[in-house]
C-alpha cells in the first residue's frame, strides 16, 4: 500500500467514527429523552442518554470549574494534533498502528464536535450486572478506548520487522 493510499485509508476510518458517532448521538437525543431509558438486553446493557460536561466517562463531571469546557477542548486539539502527526508520519508498515490512531482520531473528532457545539457531550450506552455498572458512554469514547487497546496489543506483542534493528539505526 501506498503512503498516499494508506493516509486515505486511515482518514476513510475516522470519517466513518464521527459520521457513526454523530448518527447514533443524533437518533438517542431525538428518541430518547434526557436520563430515559430503553432496555437492550435485561441486567446487562440498555441505551440511557445522558449528558457528560466532563471528560471521558464523566471524570470532572461534577466540577464547577468555569474554564473546564475549555481545558476540555483544548486536550483534545492537543491530542489531534499529536494524533495526525504520528498518523502522517506512520510509515504504513504497522497497520495496526495506522488503524488504532484512526479510531482514536475518530473518536476525539466526535466527542470535540459535541463539546464545541453545546459544551456538553451526548452519552447512550450502559452496561451494568445488577447493581454494578460501568459509567455511561458513547461510540466515539469506544473508538478512542479501541484504538488505544489495539495501540496497547502492538506495542506488547508486535514484533519487529528486523530484529535486532533500532528506528535509530
Amino acid at each position: 500500500m501506498t503512503k498516499n493510499a494508506a493516509r486515505t485509508f486511515y482518514l476513510l476510518i475516522a470519517v466513518i467514527v464521527v459520521l457513526l458517532d454523530r448518527w447514533t448521538k443524533y437518533i438517542v437525543a431525538r428518541r430518547i429523552g434526557l436520563y430515559q431509558h430503553i432496555q437492550i438486553i435485561p441486567g446487562f446493557v440498555r441505551l440511557t442518554h445522558t449528558e457528560n460536561t466532563g471528560a471521558a466517562f464523566s471524570l470532572f463531571a461534577d466540577s464547577n470549574v468555569p474554564w473546564k469546557t475549555g481545558m476540555l477542548i483544548a486536550f483534545s486539539v492537543i491530542a489531534l494534533i499529536v494524533v495526525s502527526v504520528l498518523l502522517w508520519k506512520n510509515n504504513h508498515a504497522h497497520i495496526l498502528t495506522g488503524v488504532a490512531l484512526s479510531l482514536i482520531m475518530g473518536g476525539a473528532i466526535g466527542n470535540l464536535w459535541d463539546r464545541v457545539t453545546s459544551g456538553r457531550v451526548v452519552d447512550f450506552l450502559l452496561f451494568y450486572v445488577k447493581r454494578y455498572q460501568w459509567p455511561v458512554f458513547n461510540l466515539a469514547d469506544s473508538a478512542i478506548v479501541v484504538g488505544a487497546a489495539l495501540l496497547v496489543l502492538e506495542i506488547v506483542f508486535g514484533q519487529e520487522k528486523h530484529p535486532g534493528k533500532t528506528h535509530a539505526q
